[in-house]
């Protein structure tokens, strides 16, 4: 007879409980977007898995049970599977919270590494606390990776100091909690008192603080969405900040108030932040800015503008897809490793992925390249390229353009030069300028076209409507097929709207549509009409402080008040 064989005991699980911060995606620490890039499930509440989602794995399924639908794409072949739990809905009526627990809990038991995702910073969240001491009943392992608390992280970001040379006291206080004793301590104080609350609370929070005996005319500054491009901070007094709220027009909310941070204490007083208020007076911030790019395009545009504080909107305007017919660049391609090319010349991130794609499929890599001279249009370019491996030989040290790149280029010398041929992959609507250029240098050119560009399918109804109804503050023009698609799905920016071109003319193709360009880069480059767009956004910031106005967004205008013309 045969031994019994027993069954395997269960993989043991794990938990991380991760705190994701105030709201600033970038506030993530590193052992934080180390922790989710590991996860195999992923629990958070929705507007904490906003910031979080991106460091998880790529090319994982994602389940989102929220209460109506459910989405999910199948993972690649011994893929891992990511499971993200929407914390906010419910299951067969059991509270968001409890709903939550059971999922880590039932994941880690099921061998899982789980991320546990709270705002702010798990040691301040009471439910993290119960979900800890689960796990440690249930002999669960788990680590806490801390995070940027609200109460520290959003004065920081509305310029709001805590604590000066005198080490003024600092107390914390989470008004949807606090005791009457709580209150009758902190009003005894003289230090800063930071109370977590809600908008629509905050005006008893500080009628409590004056019962408790602090002055009416004590600063205190209140500070809605913090660490966001949507934040929004009212500076008053502790008897003035119900009139500071209502002359705002601060509405109140049908769902008990959005969450903010008032800072109450001398030495916190407006006359500081008026000088520290570092975030809300970069040059574009809160300003909605239309990115009509190729979404792999738009990304380092996009992260530019984030810098400056603005809010990008990606809308493609072009579709890339591949030559109707492939035998041409696959003759190129096979030609480049036979030693048929002495150059290959790039003229955008596009042909770089196009010729990547063609070597993947044929099993080559980087290395096809050797003894062939590599030249790229510019940074972009060169940065695909050498992302792919490869380190071009020449960049124009110019202008980045084809015309910069001719200002560069050696002509043939049959002498030093093998080879007179270049591969050139482009776009199939590229123009003729590169070709001429170097047939006039004696080169032989196989201008073969690796990829076309199409006209994207419109965006969604809300965005065309925010298009032409003025909803943006600013959209960039990168080309003048960027103008005339965007027109053409989108249909044509409102008037407030601030145009920016990247060069003469892409500006002659926006004026053409009828168009008033207000910003055009002072060279063809993208990353320099960001730049272009956020001077104007200064200057203009700086016009409205001179002259005692309020600093206001291009869309946040006064209904029937027409735009000026802008100059840059």
């Amino acid at each position: 007879m045969s031994p019994t064989t027993l069954p395997a005991p269960p993989e043991q699980g794990h938990v991380t409980f991760l705190g994701a911060g105030p709201g600033d995606p970038g506030l993530l620490t590193l052992r934080a977007v180390e922790a989710l890039a590991n996860a195999d499930v992923l629990v958070a509440e929705h507007d904490v898995l906003d910031v979080v989602r991106t460091h998880a794995r790529q090319g994982v399924s994602e389940v989102h049970t929220d209460a109506d639908t459910t989405a999910s794409s199948t993972p690649g072949m011994g893929t891992p599977q990511l499971t993200v739990v929407d914390g906010a809905s419910t299951t067969a009526g059991v509270p968001a919270n409890r709903d939550a627990a059971h999922l880590v809990m039932e994941a880690a038991r099921g061998g899982k590494r789980v991320v546990r995702a709270v705002s702010g910073d798990p040691g301040l969240d009471a439910y993290a606390a119960e979900e800890m001491l689960a796990c440690a009943s249930a002999g669960v392992p788990f680590e806490v990776v801390p995070g940027v608390a609200a109460a520290v992280g959003v004065p920081a970001y509305a310029g709001v100091p805590l604590r000066d040379a005198q080490g003024t006291d600092v107390r914390f206080v989470d008004a949807r909690t606090a005791s009457d004793r709580c209150w009758t301590e902190v009003g005894a104080s003289d230090g800063t008192v930071v109370v977590s609350t809600t908008l629509d609370s905050v005006a008893a929070a500080a009628g409590e603080l004056v019962s408790a005996g602090r002055k009416p005319d004590t600063s205190l500054t209140v500070t809605v969405a913090g660490t966001t491009t949507r934040q929004r901070t009212w500076t008053a007094t502790l008897g003035t900040i119900a009139q500071t709220l209502k002359q705002a027009k601060v509405l109140p909310s049908p769902e008990g108030g959005r969450p903010v941070i008032a800072v109450v204490g001398e030495r916190s007083a407006a006359a500081q932040r008026d000088r520290l208020a570092w975030f809300e007076s970069k040059p574009l911030f809160g300003w909605k800015v239309l990115v009509p790019r190729t979404k792999e395009q738009a990304a380092s545009l996009s992260d530019q503008l984030r810098s400056y504080g603005a809010v990008p909107h990606e809308v493609p305007t072009i579709a890339v897809e591949p030559p109707r017919t492939p035998q041409q660049m696959e003759r190129a391609v096979k030609g480049l490793v036979t030693g048929r090319y002495e150059w290959i010349a790039f003229t955008s991130v596009n042909a770089v992925k196009a010729v990547r794609e063609k070597f993947e499929e044929y099993g080559l890599d980087a290395r096809a390249f050797a003894g062939i001279k590599v030249a790229a249009v510019g940074e972009q370019t060169a940065n695909a390229l050498i992302a792919f491996g490869v380190k071009p030989d020449l960049v124009p040290s110019g202008e980045q353009s084809a015309a910069g790149l001719l200002e560069d280029w050696p002509p043939y010398d049959p002498v030093f030069d093998p080879i007179d041929r270049v591969f050139l992959p482009r776009a199939d609507i590229a123009t003729e300028t590169l070709v001429a250029g170097l047939i006039e240098l004696g080169w032989e050119v196989d201008d073969v076209t690796a990829y076309r560009t199409v006209r994207a399918s419109p965006p969604p109804a809300e965005t065309r409507e925010a298009i032409k109804g003025g909803g943006f503050d600013a959209v960039l023009f990168t080309s003048s097929s960027t103008v005339r698609n965007l027109v053409g799905i989108a249909g044509k920016p409102h008037n407030v709207t601030v145009i920016a071109c990247i060069g003469p003319a892409t500006a002659k193709t926006a004026e053409e549509h009828g168009l008033r360009v207000d910003v055009m880069a002072p060279e063809p480059s993208v990353h320099k009409l960001a730049e272009a767009l956020a001077d104007f956004g200064a200057r203009r910031r700086l016009a409205a402080l001179e002259a005692g106005d309020p600093v206001t967004r291009p869309s946040e205008r006064r209904p029937g008040a027409r735009r000026r013309r802008s100059t840059t």
